[in-house]
């Protein structure tokens, strides 16, 4: 989740077309309608070891011997690659059949893909996660169908905050308190603040939530300059960036792959973190807890932000002929089982509720259930707005200026504002 998550992680390199395997079952129409279909996905291994191409084998595999006739063709890209290659096919009239990537609005408003109505039996299309089935519709609409999704939450070095005597915080004045405690012992990132290029916008939605704001108000426009943003975004220059309570780093120069391999050496006190980490972190012996995002003290404690929520998104595109085949290899992905052993490979989190209830790692780990329940009402990134892939990347390279010494945060974010007005205008 991107990620990204939202995605999830970027692979090293694409691994290309992975090859036509046969399959079945044959179309009402006696041999009649498309008997190969081409998928389009990310990549979430970061090595051949554990590239998702031994997935995607084994369920192709599986797909074709219960759809004699039929053929599946998967081509993968690197997370960084994917969503402009699929632009590209679509530009050139050769949309897959079927992609798997992270964002889907735009392709929807030019009326390019199936609705989920017109592809899945009403009992598969009932079974998404709420929230991500509706940050997955456009006009009520569900036309990007989430697959494996994270959710976040705060990690805190167990070892490092008993160290320093600190207390695992409630609200924004307990988290300074606990990383004043962290520097204090020498702790080199007391909280890791990761508004560099690569995932900015997950980490400022973060606190943007723990403040009652948001990139979106109630009517679907965007609200990025709001005054609680501001506000959240000033307390976070003037009490964790001033003080140098977020480490050596420039919190616009910090992405998040690095603020993650830090906590894994054990240098960094919190951050906010999702499942895979939580897992490197545990296999590498560090004591990690977890927690609900701390409120600011203006809601003051006790209230429960929304976590932020990250879904990858499958989309199936309207071709002659290939409605039946994509509805028939989406309903075969979404089966508990398939959508699990995707989920557990890369240690997220499946999208559909019976999947949820049958996951072996959230039920075998506390910390996982509590992935689960923050999922379950969490809030996504506007991603049913068409120029939300364009807004994302402008936040990304902008947002981290809003903590800069010399920067005003309330400037700072009303001109990602009205970059993003004028590209939503465009759409």
């Amino acid at each position: 989740m991107r990620p990204r998550f939202f995605g999830a992680t970027a692979s090293v390199a694409a691994l290309g077309l992975l090859g036509s395997l046969v399959t079945g079952c044959g179309s009402s129409g006696g041999g009649d309608g498309k008997t190969t279909l081409r998928l389009v996905a990310a990549e979430y291994g970061t090595s051949p070891s554990t590239s998702s191409k031994a997935y995607w084998d084994k369920l192709t595999a599986a797909f074709t011997a219960a759809h004699p006739g039929k053929k599946v063709e998967v081509t993968l890209y690197p997370w960084a690659d994917v969503d402009r290659e699929v632009t590209r096919m679509v530009k050139e009239g050769n949309a897959p059949d079927v992609a798997l990537m992270g964002a889907y609005s735009d392709f929807a408003a030019q009326g390019r893909l199936y609705a989920a109505s017109e592809l899945l039996p009403i009992r598969t299309e009932a079974n998404f996660l709420p929230p991500l089935a509706e940050a997955g519709s456009v006009n009520h609409t569900l036309y990007g169908l989430p697959f494996v999704a994270s959710s976040r939450l705060l990690f805190y070095n167990e070892e490092l905050f008993d160290k320093a005597g600190a207390k695992p915080p409630k609200t924004w004045s307990d988290l300074e308190e606990a990383a004043r405690a962290l520097k204090s012992e020498g702790v080199r990132f007391p909280y890791a603040l990761p508004l560099g290029p690569e995932e900015a916008h997950a980490e400022a939605l973060i606190w943007e939530l723990s403040n009652g704001g948001g990139y979106a108000d109630d009517g679907g426009g965007y609200s990025i300059a709001s005054e609680e943003n501001t506000q959240t975004f000033r307390w976070i220059k003037d009490k964790l960036v001033a003080p140098g309570l977020t480490g050596p780093v420039p919190p616009a120069e910090l992405n998040r792959q690095d603020a993650f391999a830090a906590f894994l050496r054990g240098e960094v006190g919190m951050l906010n973190g999702y499942p895979s980490l939580l897992h490197e972190a545990r296999a590498k012996g560090i004591k990690v807890g977890t927690l609900n995002m701390p409120v600011s003290d203006t809601l003051g404690e006790g209230r429960v932000p929304p976590s932020v929520g990250v879904a990858d998104w499958m989309m199936a595109f309207k071709h002659e002929d290939n409605r039946e085949l994509a509805g028939d290899f989406l309903e075969f992905v979404y089966e508990d089982k398939n959508l699990n052993e995707f989920a557990g490979r890369y240690h997220l989190l499946p999208s559909t509720v019976s999947a949820t209830q049958t996951n072996k790692d959230a039920a075998a780990d506390p910390s996982g259930e509590q992935f689960l329940t923050a999922l379950r009402g969490a809030r996504l990134y506007p991603v049913n707005e068409p120029s939300w892939l364009q807004v994302s990347n402008i936040i990304k390279r902008n947002i981290g200026k809003a903590v800069a010494p010399s920067a005003d945060p309330k400037a700072v974010l009303e001109d990602i504002a009205q970059q993003a007005r004028e590209a939503a205008k465009q759409k």
